[in-house]
Order: structure tokens, then sequence, then C-alpha cells
């Protein structure tokens, strides 16, 4: 096996992490990155969507610096500081209804664990259910929820046991309507709680409310509903991974809010603190107190540095309405796709919320055959400043992550650089 071409610019940083771009960083502001060759980037990338709120918001900055003046460490299990009871009693007033009892640790994958153990630690069952094309983390339990791709597993194959995959309901890869794509999910799930699994061995069923490293793709809002209605049924706990949808990414705090439904447990992640490394575990403090003491914690879970950044990046997100920000520009932004998908038939799929936008690509009306294409427009797109990255199982999929205060000017300016690309690309 050879080593990646970009890996080549970095000899000793491992290769197992890959390399999108040859672009050695300097500085950030805003929906901008700024490399060390004088070479300016309008990122779209936000480093998969963490950098919600743009790179270095000085709201963020200066939150962090104060902190950072107090103490930089403190654990949880030895004394409560200040930052944490501050960033709890934002988070309270924007989480879903029921939900106030919080546990933080560092990465989504690290709070998806943590979901599933609180899970089963609270109905007494093992089983979960997941869906096709999610993405849940590179743990090992996680890579066992995880089906986006085989290569995120490499060769760890003795993972845990007791995962199952329904379908999600991908309307467009499915060749249906999203309601004929719910139906289909649901009758496969009921199947499968039939033929594979009892209801009174599930403990959870986990989803993305957008799928995301998957492709990017809404579910239509009658699954979530009748998600809900089976899970309140059968005593099944409805976990929202909205590591990459929350925090105002798809226009409203977390995903669920478009459907009208609230999970059990909901997993909060990347955009939650503008990149600094914090994650949670939320849901009822009833369900928390089932949890049993001890069972589950973490060294650095709650750093107060992390924790001042979360609460400045609430209050940054609130008082500058980005959130309003991101459904506005999100229109702008799938009416400029729309308008260049008709151009470009190639583009066979453009959806999303708010700035959580995929535009599926197909190559002779198979998006099976477009993972080359979307490379090549991708770093078209590149090389005239725009960043962009590729998802879904056959990486058919461009994602488009701004920061949630993108402007009306750089949205046109990505349009206007992605038009030249894919004029490039398709020739």
């Amino acid at each position: 096996m050879t080593t990646p071409k970009y890996t080549e610019n970095f000899p000793h940083m491992s290769p197992v992490w890959t390399r999108i771009f040859p672009i050695e960083a300097e500085r950030a502001e805003g929906s901008y990155i700024y490399a060390t060759d004088g070479c300016k980037y309008l990122d779209f990338t936000c480093g998969i969507g963490v950098t919600n709120t743009g790179h270095c918001h000085p709201k963020v900055v200066e939150a962090i610096r104060q902190q950072a003046g107090n103490f930089l460490h403190a654990q949880a299990n030895i004394v409560v500081h200040q930052p944490m009871l501050e960033m709890i009693a934002e988070l309270r007033t924007i989480v879903p209804q029921g939900i106030d009892g919080f546990f933080f640790s560092n990465s989504g994958a690290e709070a998806v664990e943590g979901s599933l153990k609180l899970a089963r630690a609270a109905t007494g069952r093992q089983a979960v259910i997941v869906f096709t094309g999610s993405f849940h983390g590179r743990t090992s339990a996680t890579m066992a929820l995880t089906t986006s791709k085989t290569g995120y597993k490499g060769n760890s194959q003795l993972l845990p046991s007791g995962v199952y995959v329904a379908p999600y309901p991908y309307a467009y890869k499915l060749g249906m309507s999203e309601e004929a794509a719910s139906q289909f999910a649901l009758e496969a799930l009921d199947e499968l709680l039939v033929s594979q699994i009892a209801p009174h061995d599930v403990a959870a069923i986990l989803i993305e409310p957008v799928l995301g490293e998957g492709g990017y793709v809404p579910p239509p809002t009658s699954f979530i509903k009748a998600l809900r209605e089976l899970c309140t049924r059968h005593g099944i706990l409805l976990v929202f991974d909205e590591v990459q949808s929350g925090f105002g990414r798809t226009g409203k705090w977390f995903a669920g809010e478009h459907f009208g439904v609230s999970p059990d447990i909901l997993v909060a992640a990347k955009g939650i603190a503008s990149g600094l490394p914090l994650s949670g575990v939320f849901s009822s403090r009833e369900l928390m107190k089932k949890w049993p003491t001890g069972s589950h914690g973490g060294t650095y879970g709650g750093n107060p540095v992390a924790m001042a950044a979360g609460v400045a990046t609430i209050r940054a997100m609130r008082e500058e309405k980005m959130l309003e920000n991101a459904a506005e520009r999100g229109l702008q932004l799938q009416t400029g796709l729309r308008k260049l998908q008709e151009e470009y038939p190639q583009i066979g799929d453009v959806r999303g919320l708010g700035l959580m936008i995929g535009s599926e690509f197909e190559v002779d009306g198979k998006y099976q055959k477009a993972k080359k294409l979307v490379k090549d427009v991708v770093h078209a797109a590149e090389e005239r400043g725009l960043l962009l990255l590729s998802c879904g199982t056959y990486d058919s999929t461009i994602r488009w992550i701004p920061p949630l205060n993108v402007s009306q000017a750089q949205v046109n300016e990505a349009l206007g650089i992605f038009g030249e690309a894919l004029k490039d690309a398709i020739k």
C-alpha cells in the first residue's frame, strides 16, 4: 500500500489520518483559513461541523483567555467549577423538553458510548438498533454502531455484539418519495423486531436525526414520529445522536426540533464549544438516577476551559441570531445549488436543513459511480480557494458545512467558485 500523496508533505504524522488537502494553516478567522504560503480559503467544512460560530469568534476567544487564567483543570469527582454550572444553566434553555440531567465528555464517540451505557443501565436490556449509513464513532463500541463505510473499521472486526441494523429512509437512494421511503423503513424495522430481536430486549434505538457521514439526509417527519411512538410503546429509549446536527447546524438548536420529537437521550459534541473538546450525554434526571454511581466517568470530561468556551458559544449564537442566519443562508445555498443542478444534471439531489446541506452526484444515472467526480470537484474548488468535504457510503455527496454566521456575500462567493469547479471537473 502506497503512502497517500498528501501525507508525504508531513512525513512524521501518522498516515492513519487521511489528508484531504495539502494545506499548512497559519491562522483562521471567521469563515476563512489562512495558509503559511499566503493562500486564503473560504472554509465550508468547519472542521467537520465544529466551528459553528466561525473560526476564533472573539467572544469565545475572550472566554477561553479569562478561564485559562483561573484554572485549566478541575476533575468533576473532586470539585465542581463555575463554568460547568454556567454551561448547564445555558443548556437548560435550549435542550428538548424533559431533559434536565447532564454528563460531559470530550468527544462524540465517548458521548455515544456513554449514552448506550446509560440506556442499558436504565432499561436492564442490552440490544441497540441503528440504521444504514450511520456514523457514531471509531472506538470499539461505536465502530459496532457505524455502518456508513467498512473502512472506518479497518481490521477491527471483533466488535461488541447486540447491534442490529435497520434501513434508513434514504428516499433518493431508494428511488422513492419521502413517504414511501418512510413506510418502507418502518416496515423493515417492524420485521426486524419480529425476526431478529424482540422489543423487550432492546435498550435503545440510536439515530442521527439528520444522517451525517452517511450522506446528509434528513428523514421524513413521519418516520421520526413513528420511532418515538414505537419506543414509547415498548419501553425502548430513543437516542438522538446530534453530534453533527446539533447546536444550530440545521437552523434550530437541535435537529429533532424540526420533527416535533424529543428523545429520551441526546448526544452532543462538535459545535458545542466552537472547537474545544467537549461533548455531552443529556437526559432526564430520573433516567440519570438509574446510572450506577461510579460506573461511568472520565478525567477530562467537563474541562473548565472547554466549558467556558461552550457558554460563550451558546450566548454568541443567541445574541447574534446565528440560528436565524443559518436558516436564511441555508435557503440561499440550496436555491443556488438547485440552479446549478439545472445546468449540471450530474447533481442528482440537493437536500438538507439549515446549513447542513448535501449535494449528491451521479454518473450514468448511478450514485455508486460518482466518487471520482466528487473528488475532482472538491479539489477543483480547493484550487480556487473553497474547502468542501465529501460524504456518503460511496463518497457521492458533497456536504456543505459553513459557519452559522456566514454572510450572504460569502455564500454567493462559494456558489460562484463551485460553479467554476463543476465546469472544470465536468468536461
